[in-house]
């Protein structure tokens, strides 16, 4: 059986995660939980990883990438409720896309409570910490 592959992108101060914040973040760094995920679905699962504090980065990749891997989850950082740019990569691709927030972005500051990402994927996941990764490559399993 051939593995899906799937792409989990990473913006803006999420390189950070360990010590940003531990309190709204947690403890663990991504990359540490990457390897748990890794492991997690060794059998059925070949994931990519991006991490970019550069939105012309993170449309690159989305373009790159969309056609060689069967789904993308992405948290965008602050650029979720900024970037129209981003809005219209995901827009423009028919994978399936989860978009992925670590906190709850509405019980923070008003601004955080609008994305422009939402209305192009086809799940959000929002304040289930680190484990909404893995909540979305379920969910990309059963698409």
């Amino acid at each position: 059986m051939e593995k899906l592959s799937v792409l989990i992108i990473n913006g803006p101060n999420l390189n950070l995660l360990g010590t940003r914040q531990p309190e709204i973040y947690g403890s663990t760094t991504f990359t540490d939980y990457l390897d748990e995920l890794k492991d997690l679905y060794s059998n059925t699962l070949e994931l990519e990883y991006f991490q970019s504090n550069s939105e012309g980065e993170l449309i690159d990749c989305i373009q790159k990438y969309s056609s060689s891997v069967s789904g993308i989850i992405i948290n965008a950082g602050a650029y979720t409720h900024t970037s129209v740019a981003i809005h219209d990569a995901l827009a423009n691709i028919s994978i399936p896309k989860v978009e992925v927030h670590i906190s709850n972005i509405h019980k923070r500051e008003v601004f955080r409570h609008h994305s422009y990402l939402s209305p192009v994927c086809d799940g959000i996941i929002i304040g289930m910490g680190l484990k909404g990764y893995r909540l979305a490559l379920e969910f990309i399993l059963q698409k």
